[in-house]
């Protein structure tokens, strides 16, 4: 089989999804094409073919001008669909994979993907967030948008049970439930005490991880507050500042002085590489997943956790996090967007003991199972 790979976003938890789904197409005999952008990181563990035809669909967020990033952000959402047209007509392409749906600007540029899939071409998308609750623009708007981002669409694959929300009946559309497998990474060689000591940690205190980038969603700010009266605890946040509409990191920072804990967090503000991920991940204890009520897909970061057994504190709306997290027994549930909870929480981690599920979870949840279902979905 031959498929084309769309994915207009070339970093992050998206991309890294995309490399691993690719990878397990390839090993079931797929011949798979990424249509990104040139600066998707191609790496030597990458068997797939890659066509650098897009543009960086985020270059619109470089200028400080609200409308000319607008502006920018249509210009190049338009113009990366027209080079998905072309590629499919091109080469041409029967089965088309999008890396994430995504209904922004859909009224402006489904019609062709529409005509394609009305000669026969086969569409299906990632439903990495099944919940299309961010509206953008009229409410109409955001109504016409997700049915035309659906219009197309014959396969549409999500993490968890659901009825999508499609706004108008989509006869054509299948909902198929993948899992989203683990993210290997390269291991360390150093201890945790040794890795403890390069953070500037003590060696015996119980840490924290927050890890990726820095989002409102994901309730940092209520950590701090919870760790204010647990003198024990220390936190290591790592990752990068999102975008200028988020908090920046300063903003935390602050806070944390404010609390009387800026002592006991260590800011690590850049962008992690793969080789240095497992250095976190092996010296600290417990992994933060506390996101906000508006959460409700799976968590890239947890299937990082699971690689190196490390349990979380987690919580979100419903979704694929609290199943796999409650059914695995892989962290302590709490309720999200609460001080008090993650307080709870905490403490309960610290009195407790845990049997995570590691064996069964990484065994149910793996790259090979979710090619299996999207192949015989897209077939």
């Amino acid at each position: 089989m031959k498929l084309l790979y769309y994915l207009p976003l070339s970093y992050g938890g998206i991309a890294r999804y995309a490399h691993e789904q690719a990878n397990a197409l390839v090993g079931l005999g797929t011949e798979v094409y990424l249509l990104t952008t040139a600066s998707y990181p191609i790496g030597p563990e990458s068997n797939y073919k890659v066509l650098p035809y897009l543009q960086d669909l985020w270059s619109s967020q470089r200028s400080s001008n609200k409308i000319t990033r607008g502006i920018q952000y249509i210009r190049v959402t338009l113009f990366n669909i027209q080079q998905l047209t072309q590629t499919i007509q091109k080469h041409p392409f029967q089965s088309i994979l999008l890396g994430s749906y995504s209904e922004y600007l859909a009224p402006l540029w489904s019609g062709s993907l529409t005509r394609l899939a009305k000669e026969g071409k086969t569409f299906g998308a990632i439903v990495h967030d099944p919940v299309r609750d961010f509206v953008v623009g009229p409410y109409w708007w955001h109504r016409w948008s997700i049915a035309c981002g659906y219009s197309f669409l014959r396969e549409a694959f999500v993490h968890e049970v659901i009825a999508l929300e499609t706004v108008r009946p989509m006869p054509q559309l299948r909902t198929t439930v993948i899992p989203h497998g683990p993210y290997p990474f390269p291991s360390v060689p150093m201890s945790r005490e040794e890795l403890r000591r390069r953070f500037s940690l003590p060696v015996e205190a119980k840490v924290l991880l927050a890890f990726g980038h820095i989002r409102d969603n994901k309730n940092l700010d209520l950590v701090i507050q919870a760790i204010v009266n647990i003198p024990d605890i220390y936190l290591l946040v790592a990752g990068k500042e999102q975008s200028s509409q988020q908090k920046p990191a300063w903003y935390y920072q602050q806070l944390a002085e404010k609390c009387g804990v800026g002592d006991r967090i260590r800011w690590h503000l850049d962008f992690i590489p793969d080789i240095d991920v497992a250095s976190f991940f092996t010296a600290t204890d417990l992994v933060l997943l506390t996101y906000s009520e508006s959460f409700r897909s799976a968590s890239g970061v947890l299937n990082t956790a699971a690689v190196f057994r490390k349990p979380c504190l987690a919580s979100s709306g419903e979704s694929n996090l609290k199943s796999v997290v409650e059914q695995y027994k892989l962290g302590f549930w709490v309720q999200p967007d609460s001080v008090n909870a993650i307080q709870q929480g905490l403490q309960t981690w610290l009195r407790g003991s845990l049997e995570p599920c590691w064996d069964g979870y990484l065994m149910d949840y793996s790259w090979k199972t979710n090619a299996e279902r999207v192949l015989k979905s897209m077939l």
